[in-house]
């Protein structure tokens, strides 16, 4: 893979919430959404976080043998949508799932038709979408914080023409 920087706000090696199985989390740096009672809100600013070279992170992420996927949170990672497509296509030859959350609908990533963002949404498996709406968070959903966000089958999806949620 070619060296590329990401700017992230953090890591966590083996997650069980942001998706099934043990998860390495990759939390992007910038938001724009800056959702109120955000879960994260330390990865608004773009200009936050730190710098790090994406064949550093696929090694941590292939230290850990008992994987079963990577998770592309935030911040937002459609602001860095290329170079996280990028990174996704090497950890999809690892056989790893891969999620994406995102504060933006599916419809609205869709309509942005940016090679970037569709190169990001062609490489992942399930898209949580949807802003955190704080009036609609719920504690008894699974990887998600509030009713209106969906998760998301990516690729029956983008074969439909229109959004089919994932069966979990």
């Amino acid at each position: 893979m070619e060296n590329h920087q990401l700017r992230i706000a953090g890591v966590v090696n083996d997650s069980i919430v942001d998706g099934p199985g043990y998860r390495f989390t990759i939390f992007t740096q910038g938001c724009p959404h800056r959702c109120p009672g955000c879960h994260n809100p330390q990865t608004h600013d773009p200009r936050g976080g730190s710098w790090i070279d994406t064949d550093e992170l696929m090694g941590q992420i292939l230290e850990n043998p008992l994987l079963e996927g990577v998770t592309f949170s935030g911040g937002e990672p459609f602001s860095q949508a290329e170079i996280l497509a990028q990174l996704g296509r090497e950890i999809k030859k690892h056989g790893l799932s891969l999620w994406c959350y995102s504060g933006y609908t599916l419809e609205s990533l869709l309509a942005m038709n940016k090679p970037s963002v569709n190169h990001l949404l062609e490489v992942a498996d399930v898209l949580v979408d949807g802003p955190f709406i704080l009036e609609e968070r719920d504690l008894e959903l699974s990887f998600r914080g509030s009713r209106n966000q969906r998760l998301i089958d990516l690729p029956a999806s983008l074969a439909s023409g229109q959004a089919v949620m994932a069966v979990i």
